[in-house]
């Protein structure tokens, strides 16, 4: 069997869309036939501008080729973004071109990496296309671009999300918040939902036992941290500045990079609080060592209508940290975490009010949420995803 892996992060970047190809891949190898080849087409490094790793260009070994396409230094404005992609896309078709597959598996949040997957399942003689869907583009560029532009570019856009969909054999979706969606514009397509899930890094790291946090065990002022991405998305612009105004004293401690990093040090700027921390991306283990460290985990999505339907994969490490959860989002995703995660607060995003209110739900302590770790694993998750996948495979040849 012969499978083609198309992702835009892949192993050591650090993103979600990184972690989760990289789990899949893994888990691939484990469960097909004898014989198979695994080609994995993604990028070097390049989720953060301000966060350089090192990795070979190619990658051999037994079953398994990664081929690495390196692109040129980009901030996170979208006409950067769209001429990394094209130099992706372009490259990534020129490394297949003499290959052929069975499936074609292409994992996307912002759309054209599935359409990519598309167009190369479609020129290798029908390969069967299996989607990985981990955000709905159409519907939040309406929120995320100028309104001008999201008017004149969603009706393409569209075109292509329908067209995408409707040449794949399976349709994963990342969160169940995105099945009315999909469903009610392509209720013939199959959907499975495979989430995010819990790395083994933070699964070896989850407490066993119930313990005060560090901080406050220390008499220490409480500290409250944000890792990820800064863009518009997550919208700490239009939270953080006034919060630690309204909670001087909490000291928030921010890791990360992104398109409005920039838009936040001016409000704190402006704003004149100094109980908030930026610090640059660091590599998994440094992560893994500030939850640690941390008292609180923050996450926080902006006030869009589209982020009511996502899942964020930040919330699974959270989660398994132990570590109480403060929480600014709406939707599916306030749905999940009052189901599924104890000790979290959770308010309405941008709400400052009501955020700082919510604080005072959460305990201070680190407490096991065994139940959780459990059924969120993502080699678990992976495990499972591949078997699917591999039962599309095998349909298209059994159809041969």
């Amino acid at each position: 069997m012969k499978i083609l892996v198309l992702s835009f992060y892949f192993r050591p970047d650090l993103s979600a869309g990184s972690f989760r190809a990289t789990s899949l891949v893994d888990a691939l190898c484990k469960v097909v036939p004898a014989g198979s080849q695994i080609d994995v087409v993604t990028t070097q490094p390049n989720r953060y501008h301000s966060f350089t790793v090192d990795a070979p260009r190619t990658e051999q070994q037994a079953g398994l080729s990664i081929f690495r396409i390196v692109l040129p230094k980009h901030q996170s404005g979208l006409l950067d973004q769209s001429k990394a992609f094209l130099i992706f896309s372009r490259k990534a078709g020129r490394q297949v071109a003499r290959r052929d597959y069975d499936i074609v598996f292409a994992t996307s949040s912002r759309l054209m990496t599935a359409v990519l997957g598309a167009w190369i399942a479609r020129r290798k003689n029908d390969a069967r296309l299996y989607l990985d869907i981990r955000d709905i583009f159409v519907d939040t560029i309406k929120d995320v671009l100028p309104k001008k532009v999201s008017w004149a570019v969603k009706p393409f856009f569209s075109v292509l999300e329908k067209w995408t969909i409707k040449q794949s054999a399976k349709v994963n979706l990342v969160s169940p918040g995105f099945s009315d969606y999909f469903s009610a514009r392509y209720p013939k397509q199959r959907f499975s939902y495979f989430t995010n899930g819990i790395d083994d890094e933070f699964l070896a790291a989850a407490p066993v036992r119930s313990s005060v946090s560090a901080g406050v065990a220390e008499n220490q002022p409480v500290t409250v941290l944000y890792a990820g991405n800064l863009g518009e998305g997550q919208g700490l612009h239009a939270i953080i500045p006034e919060l630690a105004k309204r909670m001087s004293n909490i000291h928030f401690k921010i890791i990360g990079d992104g398109g409005r990093k920039r838009t936040l040090e001016i409000a704190l700027s402006k704003i004149g609080v100094t109980n908030v921390e930026l610090l640059p991306p660091v590599k998994r283990d440094e992560l893994l060592e500030a939850y640690l460290a941390a008292d609180v985990l923050f996450l926080h999505l902006n006030d869009y209508d589209a982020f009511e339907k996502v899942l964020p994969s930040k919330l699974f490490e959270y989660a398994a940290s132990g570590k109480p959860v403060w929480a600014g989002v709406s939707g599916y995703a306030a749905e999940f975490i009052r189901s599924e995660i104890s000790n979290a607060a959770v308010f309405h995003p941008c709400d400052v009010e009501g955020a700082a209110q919510s604080f005072a739900e959460l305990t201070l302590q680190v407490s096991p949420r065994t139940d959780f770790v459990t059924k969120y694993a993502r080699s678990n998750i992976s495990q499972k995803m591949a078997e699917d996948i591999l039962a599309v495979a095998e349909d298209r040849r059994t159809l041969r």
